[in-house]
């Protein structure tokens, strides 16, 4: 069985998407924060490391691009999980009863529409929306709800009062799986690498990233993501994070090499295959 390290408890997203990643049971390791999962992984080098990267609603969370270059744990793949929300509350609470709803606060941002059909309900953030839903349970509280995962309701023992109460129902996160070289080699065994994440800087002259960009584009090599973050203490200069696609890995090393010239402190993120999407 593998071990699977999350930030969040039993019943979050991540949990759900490494579940679905590897199609089998795994033993989850929960973690208190992002940093904790790598923490985890040097405790426990045969441990694997499951993160978001980005929702297509919230956006990326860059604090996770610097975690994965600092920590130099390479990606072995990627997950694209749907996140459909509840809301859910101790045995015998009606939804007319509910006064408080706590949650993740991406998640409540997630639902405000349906938020706003509760007047008068105070919103509360949580640190996870999996232990939103077990402080729900094991504190006993009345007239409080946690908007969860229907795992996490499951788990914890709670009633479910709404369904599929997410805005957008075309809510998804990519989650991105890493850990230890030999096993990412594993979990790579008899897969077709044809997607890369890259991190590079570049100089402060003009026209300096348009010229990168050119020499990737010449090789046939797909920009599917772009990512600026400030390089603390170097001011307007930017650290770039890139994904790309490519057909031939062949071709795409070759690419890297024609960038390498225009371009400083590159470093490969992860060669890995492109992830499948959960239907729900």
């Amino acid at each position: 069985m593998r071990k699977v390290a999350i930030q969040g408890g039993l019943g979050a997203y991540h949990g759900i998407a490494a579940e679905n990643f590897f199609g089998e049971e795994v033993e989850i390791v929960p973690c208190v924060t992002f940093r904790d999962i790598f923490s985890t992984i040097k405790k426990d080098p045969n441990t694997i490391g499951i993160m978001a990267i980005e929702n297509t609603i919230a956006g990326s969370l860059l604090g996770n691009y610097e975690l994965l270059k600092d920590n130099k744990l390479p990606i072995a793949g990627e997950f694209k999980q749907r996140i459909a929300h509840c809301l859910a509350a101790f045995p015998g609470q009606t939804i007319h009863e509910i006064k408080e709803v706590q949650s993740h606060p991406i998640a409540l941002m997630q639902c405000t529409e349906f938020l706003d059909t509760l007047p008068g309900v105070k919103i509360v953030e949580h640190e996870d929306t999996a232990l939103a839903a077990k402080d729900v349970a094991e504190k006993q509280m009345k007239a409080t709800a946690a908007i969860c995962s229907e795992r996490a309701a499951e788990i914890y023992g709670l009633n479910i009062l709404a369904r599929g109460i997410e805005t957008n129902k075309h809510n998804f996160t990519r989650f991105l799986i890493f850990g230890n070289k030999w096993i990412v080699d594993e979990i790579q065994k008899d897969e077709v690498l044809n997607k890369s994440s890259i991190v590079f800087t570049l100089p402060h002259t003009e026209g300096s990233l348009s010229k990168v960009l050119s020499v990737l584009s010449f090789y046939g090599i797909s920009l599917t993501k772009i990512q600026s973050l400030p390089i603390i203490g170097r001011e307007w200069e930017y650290q770039f994070y890139i994904d790309v696609k490519f057909t031939g890995i062949e071709r795409y090393h070759q690419s890297l090499d024609a960038i390498r010239p225009l371009i400083s402190e590159l470093k490969l993120l992860g060669e890995y295959p492109e992830g499948r999407q959960s239907e729900q």
